[in-house]
């Protein structure tokens, strides 16, 4: 009786979430954006989440010229799909409106090299390559198992190593892409000025300052502050209420 309950809800919810959404358009396309807003925000708040709700979400926010909860929900946006270039395109737009102007540091090493090599697919990506090989690995085993010649045995033989060592490869490639998006903590600063210090303290000296929709990376926590890195690896502490973390 319960999970028929729960199923009933799931699917009240979902249609609630659908309705809701193409009402939100509606609204965006009659350029009634802060009513657009209320009705996204409204589906979030419900529990449901998309790349699309985030995007259509981060447009409305872009239109009303609101620079850190556009730049937060493009990012969002990114993060549930982050091969998608209208998301990019659209992110960049906004990130234009942003004050601050962070150089990007570009990092060197071999470390640097294998993180970007890997940041080609996403963990579930990987997860799917290492599924994919797994299959390749099973034909080839039938053909080995039924081959009838020596040629035809030391061929799907081959074939199944070289398939074993992609699974190998890919399945590493997935748990390391996993643990960095865990440890990587992306925010975006939503205090319209906030001064960043040198220790977690509101009487430590300025170390720099910081507007609305600039992106920065939260290392560690401590009481209500946060130690944070910019992409051009200055550091400081911000106050935690200043900030909203993407994850």
């Amino acid at each position: 009786m319960k999970k028929l309950v729960y199923l009933f809800l799931l699917v009240a919810q979902t249609i609630f979430a659908q309705a809701a959404f193409q009402k939100g358009n509606e609204l965006y396309k009659k350029e009634q954006f802060e009513e657009a807003v209320v009705m996204y925000e409204g589906i979030l708040k419900s529990g449901q989440e998309s790349a699309e709700l985030y995007f259509n979400l981060g447009n409305a926010y872009y239109k009303l010229h609101k620079v850190a909860p556009a730049v937060y929900n493009y990012e969002k946006a990114l993060l549930l799909h982050p091969d998608d270039t209208e998301i990019q395109t659209n992110l960049k737009f906004a990130q234009k409106m942003a004050i601050d102007e962070i150089k990007v540091v570009p990092k060197v090493g071999f470390s640097q090299m294998l993180n970007e090599t890997l940041d080609v697919f996403h963990y579930d990506t990987w997860a799917g390559i290492a599924t994919v090989f797994s299959a390749v690995f099973l034909l080839f085993f039938i053909g080995y198992y039924f081959g009838r010649t020596s040629l035809m045995k030391r061929l799907f033989f081959v074939g199944m190593i070289i398939a074993l060592l992609l699974i190998l490869l890919s399945t590493v490639a997935a748990f390391i892409e996993r643990n960095n998006y865990k440890s990587d903590r992306p925010a975006i600063v939503f205090a319209e000025v906030v001064s960043v210090k040198n220790e977690p303290k509101s009487t430590a000296p300025d170390a720099l300052e910081l507007h609305e929709g600039t992106k920065v990376y939260v290392l560690e926590t401590q009481d209500n502050w946060c130690k944070i890195e910019l992409t051009d690896e200055t550091q400081g502490w911000i106050e935690k209420t200043a900030i909203k973390e993407l994850k």
